[in-house]
This record gives structure tokens, sequence and C-alpha cells, in this order.
């Protein structure tokens, strides 16, 4: 068995596990997740995935079981990480390598994990619309998050192996990641509203399925008579996982802008959205106070398009990988620090 064999089995052992942990742990079935648990989780997360970033950084190289200086460029061309390698000197080329994959994941994960703060905007505005209560929150969140792991896997790897066939898509990814980042700062202030009864996904379900008019408890399905009918939780998990998948068309280029290392974009993927539950239950109660953050997520998504554009003379005018980390961090920082500051008045809008 290869090393990156044992890296990708060891790494989805490890997910499963710490899922378990999570779920079996910290959260009772039928309670809301409280605020003290869903801290606790969200620090492991973030911990995790600064080990998991140590990890590569010390091993990074059995990821791609690199043997010898002739693995080491074919990898770096195949995934366009443009090092300047040494072929006098592969222990110092290799230590080159795995920094740059390291920093690649971190800043991969940073761009996720902010991107999914706009995602949970969205799922609290889905459960206030269906009136979910709080506590059933938690297994619409636990089967979403295992539905968008497999979504994510699969969007993952289709991108990279186009990419790998047509680089050109590259291009059509920055354009997208700019018009998106532009829009979302044109409708900043605008008020979306979800339409219970006129949502595409309720309307396809009901035109296919039985669904029940009421809430059932926690429950996906009931049966009526000889009948089994879905019930409006499971329609608000449908539209969830329909959320993401409209998500993941800019988290994923965006990613890609950052590194074409299909496992590095789907580790750094996994790591945020396993992150996402226990920062939902964070954030939930106070995610309008960052009333600024959707001007900085339009402007990250502006940046990270921008860069993907210009991906060919990235190095040449000094945006390397640890610099592209830095301004996403300053966008991100100055965007929550102007909410603080700069707080939201009543009935007003941001800029």
């Amino acid at each position: 068995m290869t090393g990156e064999t044992l890296f990708i089995i060891g790494f989805m052992v490890f997910i499963i596990a710490m899922l378990a942990i999570d779920l079996g742990l910290f959260s009772k079935p039928g309670e809301p997740v409280s605020t003290k648990h869903a801290l606790i989780m969200s620090v492991v997360w973030i911990a995790f995935a600064l080990g998991f970033y140590g990890l590569i950084w010390a091993f990074g190289d059995k990821l791609h079981n690199i043997q010898s200086f002739a693995d080491l460029q074919a990898v770096n061309l195949r995934n366009f990480h443009h090092l300047a390698l040494n072929p006098a000197d592969f222990e110092g080329s290799l230590a080159a390598y795995r920094n740059n994959l390291s920093l690649e994941f971190l800043t991969g994960y940073v761009v996720e994990y902010a991107l999914s703060v706009d995602n949970i905007f969205v799922i609290v505005l889905i459960f206030t619309a269906f009136t979910v209560t709080p506590k059933h929150y938690h297994k619409v969140l636990v089967w979403g998050i295992a539905g968008a792991v497999i979504m994510r896997f699969i969007f993952v790897f289709v991108g990279a192996a186009l990419i790998a066939r047509f680089e050109w898509v590259l291009y059509l990814f920055g354009a997208f990641l700019v018009y998106t980042g532009v829009m979302m700062f044109v409708k900043r202030n605008k008020t979306e509203v979800i339409d219970t009864q006129n949502h595409k996904v309720v309307k396809l379900a009901s035109k296919y399925f039985a669904v029940h008019p009421q809430f059932e408890g926690d429950r996906f399905f009931v049966t009526i008579g000889a009948r089994r009918m879905m019930t409006p939780l499971f329609l608000v998990l449908l539209i969830i996982e329909f959320t993401d998948l409209i998500f993941a068309f800019d988290s994923i280029p965006a990613v890609f802008s950052v590194t074409k290392d299909p496992y590095i974009v789907f580790f750094s993927n996994i790591f945020a959205i396993l992150g996402l539950r226990s920062m939902f239950f964070l954030l939930v109660n106070i995610i309008d106070k960052f009333h600024y953050l959707k001007v900085g997520l339009a402007v990250l998504l502006t940046f990270i398009g921008a860069k993907m554009l210009a991906s060919h003379y990235a190095e040449a005018i000094g945006l390397t990988t640890m610099r592209s980390l830095i301004v996403i961090l300053l966008v991100l920082a100055i965007s929550i620090a102007a909410s603080l500051v700069f707080p939201k008045k009543q009935g007003g809008q941001t800029v």
C-alpha cells in the first residue's frame, strides 16, 4: 500500500471518528446545542485543522508518494505549484514543497471557512421561514453536512479533472468569482426572503412525492395508513442541500485559485464543512451583528477571482500564497472589526 493511499485512508478514518465523537459526546438528541458546546467544538475543529496543517508541513510529500526529484518535479508541474526546485538539493526542494503545500491548505481552509459564514446567513433564513424548532436544527445540519461532504468530493475531483484537461477552465472560474463578488456587493442590502410555498425544491418534491402538511417532531418521514410521506423537516433538509450545491459553485473555484492539488482542495473543504455545524450554533443568535461581513466576502471573492484570472502572472508580481493569505485575513478582520465598531442602526442599512 502506497503512502498516498495510507494518507487518504487515515484522513477519512480520522474525519469519521471525529464526527462520531462530535455527534455522540457533544450533542444530546432532541435538545438544542448550547453555545458552550458549540464554542468547544468550534475550537476543536479549528485546532484539528491547524494540526493537519502541521501534518502536511512535516509529511506532505507522502500525499503524492514522492520518492525522487523526478516525482517532485512531476507533481510541481501537474498541480501548477510554480516552485523553483533545485535538482542538486532534493531535500531542500522537498522541504520547500511541503511548506508551500501546507500553506495552500491553510489558505484554502480560511477561504472556505469564511465563505461558510455566508452559508450560515441562508441556513438561518431557511430555518426561520419554515419555523423549524431550534432543538431540531442539529439533526438537519448533521444530515446536511453528510450530504455536503459527498457533493464536495464529487465537485472537487471533477473540477480537478477539468483543469488538468482544459487549463482555460481556470479563467472561467476566475470570471465567475469576480462576477459573484460584484453581485454580492451590489445586493448586500437586499433583504432575502424564502417563499416556503413556491420554492423550487418544495414544488419539485411536492410534484413527485407525498408531503405531510405538518412537522412530526424530528422525523423526516411518516407513514399515514399505507402511505409513506416526507415531512416539512425533510423538505428543509433538501433545501439546505440545494443551497450548499449553489454555494459549492463559489467556494470550490475559490479554493482552486489557491491550489490546484485536488487533495488539498478536498481536505480544506472538508475541515471547513465539518466545522460549519458548530459555527452555526455559535453564530446563530449574533450573525446579524456582522453586517459588514457581506462586503468583506464580496471583496474576498473578487480578489480571489482576479488572482485566478492573473494566475500566470501572480508569482511575477509577488502575489505569493503567503501574501494572498495575509490579504484574505486582513479583509475578514477589517469587515468584522467594522461591524463591531460601527454597529448597524435599528432599521438602517449597511454601506
